[in-house]
């Protein structure tokens, strides 16, 4: 079960989340904003974002690793950068081939966002958000699979849609466990106040 010193450790991270989630956010921005830059260099932007957010995951289960079940996060931190490093080495990807690649990678994400938010239910409210972030990739990959023929142009819009309301999940996501901080940090110094005489 996963304990509530994972929610905490994962509270006392919140602005991973929102830096995760803004950088999402200029990701997508920057797809709509300019396309033709962005379609040169789909692989590699969707690259770089993939490892900077695999990095930043695994920094999150760094931080975790005591904790029971901390590996998701780590498991999601590894598939980024991953997924990442293939994106930046392999630039010749075709676009069929990167569109399946990441139809994939946003369906298994998405599933393990999911998953963490099912198991944090018990534990903190506002998991929703995860969970919604979680939905939001499963549904994107399974478009991008079920319909690979949408174009380029069509992808990096799906893409940049994508990438703006991940990150705005993820942002409410951080928001909600900085709160959450701050109440366990009220309640520590409440508990600390009341133990001297």
């Amino acid at each position: 079960m996963l304990g509530m010193t994972l929610a905490a450790a994962m509270a006392r991270s919140w602005w991973t989340f929102v830096v995760r989630g803004a950088l999402a956010i200029l990701f997508g921005l920057f797809c709509l904003l300019f396309p033709p830059a962005a379609i040169l260099g789909l692989a590699t932007l969707f690259g770089v974002w993939l490892l900077f957010d695999g990095v930043t995951a695994l920094g999150v289960a760094w931080m975790s690793r005591e904790k029971s079940n901390w590996w998701l996060v780590g498991l999601e931190g590894v598939l980024g950068v991953l997924a990442g490093f293939l994106s930046i080495v392999w630039p010749q990807i075709t676009a069929l081939v990167l569109v399946f690649f990441v139809g994939w990678w946003a369906i298994v994400t998405g599933g393990l966002e999911i998953w963490g938010a099912i198991r944090l239910r018990e534990q903190i409210t506002g998991e929703f958000w995860m969970g919604l972030a979680g939905l939001i990739s499963v549904l994107f990959g399974l478009y991008v699979i079920i319909f690979p023929g949408v174009g380029i142009l069509s992808v990096l819009w799906l893409i940049a849609v994508f990438a703006i309301a991940f990150g705005i999940s993820l942002i409410a996501l951080g928001w909600r466990l900085r709160g959450i901080n701050e109440q366990m940090g009220h309640q520590g110094q409440m508990a600390a106040g009341g133990s001297n005489p």
